[in-house]
């Protein structure tokens, strides 16, 4: 009686302000908290939320509030939710919400615009911001009338879940003011969450598929994760012995210590996993779109399976068959269409007798890679190498943690080296490819699970535009391990630099402070290392603080990885005379 009670009392009209009706729409959907930077647009609204019971975390720069959101949603599964100043403060998103938009994080991006009566004037802090956004967004809402305030952000969670990314919800700044008549409803009764298994008739032909299969290969990606299928994707690899490789920087998408995981695809990812692929005459794709980056050779292994029937598992079908041609789609939930499909082969009544032979096939692949992995870490390095850096630290980091990578050559070739057991646990920039995306993410992984160790892995390049953050760090009190693997220099494109313009150092180098002092001055600890021994204390007493802490850590800036887009680049050809030296022919 008491929960129809409190149903009939929300599902009623009743007078409030057009701030109140937002907050209020919130909390129907379990938000807590929101990020951000002060803003005088939209400060009716920011008054409530003290009493609301939503905490507001100013950050230093709007980008960091995105990629935090960004964080804390794909270790919690919940939209996390943005706002900043119109104008400059939501430009400052861009960037952030366009990599949540190219990873697949539902997000609600509150865009306070400029006020209705000024629209068109060129004001103070004018800018048409559903324009800037709409490509980057799966959704702009803008709010035509303040009677609608409550609707268009219900809209904006429901495609923000539907569609798996960032929605813009554009609110002129003097909508926040006036009484309306609102009914304030729950997330059951405008959207749904659970999208069954898909077609009927497709998990008919892949079941098929996978039962005449003579090599089948799993790949596992982000949709598997977002759905709480792991289980359900190691109960289907099992029953076929098929080796499961996991989507390029989702290194939790499948437990590593399981017999049947060869480690991730793409860039810097394992050669067991691209040794495996290659031979694939089946490649069922759980919860992943198979990006084109993702996909490239690396390491001159041209894996993914030219001649391979291909079944794709995923939620949107914008996704199915974008970028490989596929034998069978399934638009689904990646947990529920492989539950049915592993349903539907026991059903056959087929023996499926353990493949031995396919098991020590990928048990033997696994150890020459790791060998590999580790010979190449080893090594030596002026003053470290920074391979050695990132064993060092996938060996110290705690089985329960949650690891951030950013992007750069040191971080990158993390993918390598990073393993996980648990989902949720490895959160990357992924294929929009910015800066300054581990350390704020990082963060919103540490407010959305408070009682895991958080770790960040950025090159130095990368940290001086996430730096800034520490000072919210401490603030916020979010003890998470800053790893600055720290070069000198932007080595990926260094690494271009010296593969096809003959070592022509042009903005490649950077000279930086002392990362661990600025970390002191800040509030934080900061110590920094340059040999593995100390690297390992230094990891254990951050550990144990309890703090923030920056590792700055000194590696070798002449030990680079192969570089990111060997395909994308061409040797420099030089047709004036006065450039002429600088031609390839000339070298």
């Amino acid at each position: 009686m008491a929960k129809l009670a409190n149903e009939v009392k929300v599902n009623v009209k009743v007078k409030m302000t057009t701030s109140e009706a937002i907050v209020e729409t919130l909390l129907a959907e379990g938000i807590d908290h929101i990020y951000g930077i002060l803003g005088s647009a939209f400060m009716d609204m920011l008054d409530l939320l003290p009493t609301a019971g939503i905490q507001f975390i100013p950050v230093r720069h709007e980008q960091s509030a995105a990629h935090m959101a960004d964080g804390y949603t794909r270790v919690t599964g919940k939209a996390g939710v943005v706002i900043g100043q119109n104008g400059p403060g939501m430009t400052n998103m861009v960037t952030s919400v366009a990599a949540a938009n190219m990873a697949h994080t539902p997000m609600v991006v509150i865009s306070p615009s400029a006020g209705t009566p000024t629209i068109g004037w060129d004001g103070f802090q004018e800018c048409d911001q559903v324009s800037v956004f709409e490509s980057i967004t799966k959704e702009t809402v803008r709010v035509p009338h303040p009677s609608r305030v409550a609707d268009c952000l219900r809209t904006a969670f429901r495609i923000a879940y539907a569609e798996r990314g960032p929605v813009l919800f554009d609110i002129p700044r003097d909508y926040f003011f006036g009484e309306i008549e609102e009914q304030i409803l729950q997330p059951h009764q405008y959207r749904v969450d659970k999208r069954g298994y898909g077609d009927s008739d497709s998990i008919d032909d892949a079941v098929q598929l996978l039962a005449n299969a003579e090599n089948p290969v799993i790949i596992s990606g982000r949709g598997a994760v977002d759905a709480d299928g792991i289980d359900q994707v190691r109960e289907i690899a099992e029953y076929l012995t098929a080796p499961v490789a996991v989507s390029y920087m989702h290194n939790d998408a499948f437990p590593c210590d399981h017999p049947l995981a060869v480690g991730p695809m793409g860039y810097m990812g394992s050669k067991a996993a691209m040794n495996t692929l290659k031979e694939a005459d089946v490649l069922l794709a759980i919860g992943t779109r198979l990006s084109v980056f993702g996909t490239l050779p690396c390491y001159d292994i041209d894996y993914f399976p030219k001649n391979a029937k291909i079944i794709q598992v995923d939620i949107n079908h914008r996704n199915i068959a974008r970028t490989h041609p596929i034998e069978v789609g399934i638009i689904g939930d990646a947990k529920e269409a492989t539950t049915e499909m592993t349903k539907r082969l026991k059903e056959k009544k087929r023996e499926m007798s353990t493949n031995h032979d396919r098991l020590a096939r990928v048990a033997e692949e696994k150890q020459k890679w790791q060998e590999e992995l580790e010979a190449l870490a080893m090594v030596d390095g002026e003053p470290m190498n920074p391979r050695r850096a990132l064993l060092e630290i996938s060996r110290l980091v705690p089985e329960n943690a949650i690891v951030t990578s950013d992007i750069g050559n040191t971080s990158s070739t993390s993918n390598s080296y990073l393993k996980f057991t648990q989902p949720r646990k490895h959160i990357a920039a992924l294929t929009f490819g910015n800066c300054g995306f581990a350390y704020p993410a990082a963060m919103g992984a540490k407010r959305g699970a408070p009682d895991c160790p958080v770790v960040s892995i950025a090159g130095d390049g990368a940290w001086g535009m996430s730096l800034h953050e520490v000072s919210t760090a401490v603030e916020q009190n979010l003890p998470v391990i800053a790893c600055v693997i720290n070069n000198g220099a932007w080595c990926a494109e260094k690494k271009n630099q010296v593969d096809f313009y003959n070592n022509r150092f042009v903005g490649a180098d950077i000279e930086g402070p002392n990362f661990a002092e600025v970390a002191q001055s800040m509030g934080a600890r900061g110590i920094r290392v340059d040999n593995p021994e100390d690297l390992k204390s230094a990891f254990e007493e951050a550990l144990k603080s309890g703090k923030p802490t920056v590792l700055d850590i000194q590696v070798d800036g002449t030990q680079l990885a192969p570089p990111f887009r060997k395909d994308a680049l061409k040797m420099p050809v030089r047709l004036l005379p006065k450039y002429a030296h600088l031609d390839h022919k000339n070298w």
